[in-house]
């Protein structure tokens, strides 16, 4: 491969990477609450496992959707791309825009817990949360500021000790006898009663309020999307980097279930507000909570680069097409768009240092599902306008997997309407500012996607190659 010219987005990015930025942008430290949250609703072992397995099924195929727009329309941009190319462009700002605010909320509870946590491992430090929240934003800066290929790599790595650390956790819950066998003061946990069986109805009612939670917990399946121009080949990595990426994230909340529930009974999870943190202290005694600890800040660890690198792509493919100032066009030799870096990072500080994050993270949680659905409805409006537009990968399951995943979305979008009228009327709200952005000028020509297949140049990124 020639050397990527300076000042653009470059094409180096493969599978290994794919898959880490799906797993690295997924788990985080729910995983290690949820469960108890789902115990309490369910109470039966096989409930909960069937929980999480429905919501691997529902990101699944969400991944099958979006791996064909993804494979079929490889720029920069995430969401904003296909919202674009199926509505407008006043359409695909807004959603760009409501994307990019969503990323930066997320990035900034991140690293401020991220802070917290440290601040509490190393107090030696004696440094405030918020101040290594700030370093730790930082620090993932700079590393994305040395390039495309610095951050992939940092991204392979934590992804790899993210799962290490999570796999060690349950082959050590394993290790120990089942949760009644369990003896001694290590173990001494205070176990509600036992959770009443559940009557058909009440079980619907119980599995749908169950399955929020777990959705909530899958979310940053789509994580290379956002990453879609700098693959080698979008065509076949991209798909696989999705699918696989939810695969491997399903496989492992699976795990981290089954061990929970082998160390503990389902009324004990379902009265734990971190049923990771009493695992461990059957694992390690009194220094089982420095533990999950450890393990919790790996995970977020992970978790802010991802969000690092891939927020400004957004910012770039607006800045593009003419939505949002120049300034985010800038490229440095490394292939990281610094502008946008710069702009991410600053907001994120600016909400970090602003302090209180409830209903913005509120705010997030909705406009993080209406991003999917407004993918689905892409792929049906593409579909139906574009049969022509080269499919790499063609969804197996048209149109029953987006029938069911805008089903269940809706369902989603209308429930926290309803509990939550506030911030999810806020959440909307903040979304339309994108709108009051001028446009700088017109939309340049994706020539991948406006380009027949036959046509496309050879260079490595061609789709259907």
């Amino acid at each position: 491969m020639s050397t990527p010219a300076p000042g653009k987005l470059q094409q180096v990015l493969g599978l290994g990477f794919g898959l880490a930025g799906a797993v690295g942008g997924t788990i985080g430290a729910g995983i290690l609450v949820t469960p108890g949250l789902v115990a309490a609703q369910l109470g039966a072992p096989w409930l909960i496992l069937a929980a999480w397995l429905l919501g691997g099924l529902y990101a699944g195929l969400g991944a099958l959707c979006v791996a064909e727009l993804a494979s079929s329309l490889p720029r920069a941009g995430g969401w904003y791309v296909y919202a674009e190319r199926a509505f407008g462009l006043r359409a695909g700002g807004l959603v760009g825009w409501t994307d990019w605010l969503a990323h930066c909320i997320g990035l900034a509870w991140v690293a401020t817990t991220t802070g917290e946590l440290l601040a509490l491992l190393l107090p030696a430090l004696g440094l405030p949360p918020r101040l290594i929240s700030l370093l730790a934003i930082a620090g993932f800066g700079l590393i994305q500021w040395r390039g495309v290929k610095a951050g992939s790599a940092s991204q392979e790595l934590l992804s790899l000790a993210k799962a290490a650390a999570f796999l060690a956790l349950v082959l050590a819950c394993f290790l120990l006898p089942g949760g009644a066998e369990i003896a001694g003061p290590a173990s001494a946990l205070e176990a509600p009663p036992a959770l009443p069986p559940l009557a058909w109805g009440g079980l619907s009612l119980a599995l749908l309020a169950a399955l929020q939670p777990v959705i909530t917990t899958y979310d940053g399946w789509a994580s290379p999307i956002y990453f879609s121009e700098e693959f080698t080949d979008p065509g076949h990595d991209l798909p696989r980097s999705l699918i696989g990426g939810v695969l491997a994230v399903l496989a492992l909340y699976l795990l981290i279930n089954a061990a929970l529930l082998h160390v503990l009974t389902p009324a004990q999870l379902a009265g734990s507000n971190l049923p990771a943190a009493d695992a461990a202290r059957l694992l390690a005694g009194a220094g089982g909570s420095l533990l999950i600890h450890g393990v919790a800040l790996v995970a977020l660890l992970g978790l802010i680069n991802t969000v690092v690198m891939a927020a400004p792509r957004i910012l770039y493919g607006l800045s593009r097409d003419g939505l949002f100032p120049t300034a985010a066009l800038a490229v440095n030799a490394g292939g990281t768009p610094t502008g946008a870096l710069g702009l991410t990072l600053a907001l994120t500080a600016a909400l970090v240092l602003g302090g209180s994050f409830e209903h913005l993270l509120a705010m997030a949680a909705f406009l993080y599902v209406c991003l999917p659905l407004v993918g689905i409805a892409a792929l049906i409006t593409l579909r139906r306008r574009e049969p022509e537009l080269p499919r790499p990968f063609r969804l197996p399951a048209y149109p029953l997997a987006p029938l069911l995943i805008a089903l269940v979305s809706t369902a989603f979008l209308a429930t926290a309407l309803l509990q939550d009228t506030t911030n999810s009327l806020a959440a909307l709200a903040l979304a339309g500012v994108g709108l009051l952005i001028p446009q700088q000028r017109q939309p340049e020509t994706p020539p991948s996607s406006a380009t027949p297949a036959a046509a496309c140049p050879p260079p490595p990124g061609c789709p259907g190659r």
